[in-house]
């Protein structure tokens, strides 16, 4: 079975972001002609030619674009292989990435992580994203660390392990001009003709406050749904709406008075988990923050 020669594919990848033979191999310290047999040789091993000469620039065809994707994949993966094994010098700069999902407060995850940003020892590289992308994340070792609201499916032999960090009742929150007529209102019956800002479908909050609303028979008017919660913080702020999140996802507006808590509602809770995958060879700094937990 050929083996991919990954110097070919280096060579290739330089030529394509550098948009010649000229300026990749000023790049990359070789000449000319060296990095095109290099790259003859690719497309030989390959069978499809990955440029078009156009004037004195050559233009990726449709297989060349394939074949970039999939060098720009090769490469990341070498860059995080290179991250964890940073990760776990002990005479380095240590690493510790870590994903959050979009609808996780900020508030939270500063909370949470404030320990890890004051070590100057340490550098943390956060990433942004849907539930299951980060899972496939962490399954392949990008990163190190999920923090979700919710946990990770368990099976039998499963990888997974499910710290629960916190569990925070809900409140029905809105603008301190929301209603002037009384500062208390009663959950779920007084919601009819409230404009509301919701988690999108989905998230347990979500899910809870469909189940006790539709129980209840109250229509509520939504004005908005969204998964990320700075911009539904921002929303409510603005446009003098509710939501029913967890307090610390607004806290500093509470704390100014600019939104106030009308109602506390026990029954509906937001879990934090910390989502991490059983390992050969796990991040030591990882190892040492879960440990106060």
């Amino acid at each position: 079975m050929p083996y991919l020669n990954y110097h070919h594919l280096k060579y290739f990848r330089a030529i394509a972001r550098q948009g010649g033979l000229t300026k990749a191999a000023e790049h990359l310290n070789v000449s000319p002609s060296s990095l095109s047999v290099q790259l003859k040789a690719l497309e030989e091993q390959l069978g499809h030619a990955l440029f078009l000469r156009e004037g004195k620039s050559l233009l990726l065809t449709d297989a060349g674009k394939i074949a970039l994707s999939y060098a720009e994949s090769v490469f990341k993966s070498g860059d995080d292989l290179l991250a964890t094994m940073r990760g776990l010098s002990t005479d380095k700069r240590k690493i510790l990435r870590i994903g959050a999902v979009a609808n996780l407060s900020r508030n939270f995850q500063l909370s949470f992580l404030r320990n890890l940003i004051i070590q100057e020892d340490v550098e943390i590289i956060i990433h942004s994203g849907n539930f299951s992308e980060l899972l496939n994340q962490l399954q392949s070792l990008s990163i190190d660390l999920l923090l979700s609201n919710q946990a990770a499916p368990v099976e039998i032999n499963s990888e997974w392990k499910n710290k629960l960090i916190s569990d925070q009742s809900v409140s029905l929150i809105g603008h301190k001009q929301g209603i002037k007529q009384k500062k208390k209102i009663n959950f779920p019956a007084d919601l009819e003709g409230l404009s509301l800002v919701l988690p999108g479908r989905g998230c347990a909050i979500r899910s809870a406050v469909d189940r006790i609303v539709g129980e209840a028979g109250v229509k509520i008017k939504i004005l908005a749904e969204v998964d990320d919660m700075a911009m539904l913080r921002l929303i409510v702020r603005d446009s003098k709406a509710f939501t029913i999140v967890p307090p610390v996802v607004v806290i500093d507006e509470l704390k100014t008075g600019e939104l106030v808590e009308y109602a506390q509602i026990p029954e509906i809770k937001e879990s934090f988990f910390c989502i991490t995958k059983e390992q050969k060879f796990p991040n030591p700094v990882l190892k040492d923050f879960l440990s106060k937990y």
